[in-house]
């Protein structure tokens, strides 16, 4: 009997894309074949990050002529602007006979895993009789609280004022904790149109993947697949299985410097904040002092070049801090053994891939799932602490010292003591969940299983 054969297709964003590379890795091991869909200006990524297996990589055309989107643009991360995230979306439609066709040309596919914001991809499946499981990158966690949370959001709540979830009684939100236009009273505009095309679509599929494991978020798994369909399967986390290290000719320059300090004995704060986060020039100068009054040793990358506003920054710290702005394997720096904390805006991604390198977290959250994301982080599973904002506010500017005492926590304190030791607990059963025998492990057998089963019979 043929071996089982996946289709994937991320959305076309670096932070959709890696966990989809890892999650390739993830079926090759379990002796699934595996066929990836990407546009032709993303081919040399996913070409470079797979060398080292045999996934069959098909690209497909990215619409031209989109209003506001230079040609050639077929990533968010090259967007001029966030503010085009939605006619982007939009325009992946276009896609759509394309990929119909090169779908219909491979070898019987046993389930096809898409992005969320590529709705139209159910209509795909459906037509081939294939089964649609939705990626959203999103836990069980989150998922559970924003729909706990629907009617409460609707109410006079002020945007800080907490209120306890009826569902689940021991955690506190607040309306900031959402997203525009999730928070609002009455939501709508085009993202929120978008976001229920999707949800329509994800309902309709065969399932929801999601790249966590059962153990981590265990109650909040039985409570989105009791209330709510199609059925969540946690089969992460997918960085679990890790990449063979890729052959070079030299280590980059941020990993030389981190052998330097780990050499020297001292211990490094990592700092990144995404690809998609856009700080203020307010708020950058105010994360330079914090990290300079911190003393604390640094890595931190950043998106812009830092002497767009730098004042003697770099010299200042030269001898305890390394900042860079090109990209990083953040897997690699994670796992460094001088790395010892992550400063972070809590995308799923980030916080999974230091739960794996059992790195705890100082939660600095902007956008989308991060708030809900850095509550579990902080509040349920204790695997780091918070920055301090002006006025307490949820989503209010972050002052130098709002940042230089919980670096220093984090690195020297008690909390970040508390917070290492539980990282690593979690992080050694996150790794376990992924081994033969393992949680995730079981639970993609058992889907797998399910679906050739019902295709045999």
């Amino acid at each position: 009997m043929a071996s089982p054969h996946v289709v994937l297709f991320p959305f076309m964003s670096k932070g959709h894309i890696i966990p989809i590379f890892d999650l390739a890795r993830l079926l090759l091991r379990n002796g699934i074949s595996v066929t990836v869909f990407t546009t032709p200006a993303s081919r040399p990524f996913f070409s470079d990050s797979l060398s080292d297996t045999n996934v069959n990589i098909i690209d497909i055309p990215f619409p031209q002529n989109i209003e506001g989107i230079p040609i050639g643009v077929e990533s968010t991360d090259k967007l001029p602007s966030m503010s085009l995230f939605v006619p982007f979306a939009y325009a992946t439609k276009s896609m759509k006979p394309d990929f119909d066709q090169a779908l219909a040309s491979l070898s019987p596919v046993t389930l096809m895993i898409t992005d969320s914001f590529l709705p139209w991809t159910l209509d795909s499946a459906n037509k081939l009789s294939i089964p649609r499981f939705a990626f959203n990158g999103m836990t069980t966690f989150s998922l559970s609280l924003a729909r706990s949370s629907h009617d409460l959001l609707r109410t006079e709540l002020s945007d800080d004022e907490m209120f306890t979830l009826p569902d689940f009684p021991w955690i506190k939100l607040t309306r900031n904790d959402f997203d525009s236009p999730f928070r609002e009273r009455k939501p709508k505009g085009p993202f929120f149109d978008l976001t229920l095309e999707q949800a329509m679509a994800t309902s309709k599929s065969s399932g929801l993947i999601v790249n966590s494991f059962y153990e981590l978020e265990s109650v909040y798994v039985d409570y989105f697949n009791c209330k709510f369909s199609p059925k969540a399967w946690c089969v992460g986390p997918f960085c679990a299985v890790t990449a063979p290290l890729q052959q070079r000719l030299e280590k980059p320059s941020y990993i030389k410097w981190l052998d330097e300090m780990l050499e020297q004995g001292k211990q490094v704060l990592y700092v990144a904040f995404g690809t998609q986060a856009e700080l203020s020039s307010e708020q950058f100068k105010e994360i330079k002092i914090g990290m300079e009054k911190s003393e604390v040793n640094f890595l931190w990358v950043v998106r812009k070049s830092i002497d767009e506003v730098d004042d003697g920054f770099k010299n200042r710290v030269k001898n305890r801090g390394l900042v860079v702005t090109e990209w990083v394997d953040q897997r690699e720096i994670l796992n460094h053994g001088s790395v010892q904390g992550f400063l972070s805006h809590c995308g799923w991604n980030s916080v999974v891939e230091s739960i794996c390198a059992k790195v705890p977290i100082l939660a600095w959250p902007m956008m989308a799932d991060q708030h809900l994301n850095a509550r579990m982080v902080v509040d349920v599973i204790k695997i780091g602490i918070k920055v301090e904002r002006r006025d307490g506010s949820v989503r209010g500017f972050v002052e130098c010292e709002g940042l230089e005492k919980p670096i220093r926590e984090l690195m020297e304190g008690e909390k970040g003591k508390e917070a290492r030791k539980k990282v690593k607990e979690i992080g050694e059963a996150a790794i376990n969940a992924v081994k033969e025998g393992g949680s995730s492990w079981q639970m993609l057998n058992d889907l797998i299983l399910e679906l050739t089963t019902r295709t045999n019979v």
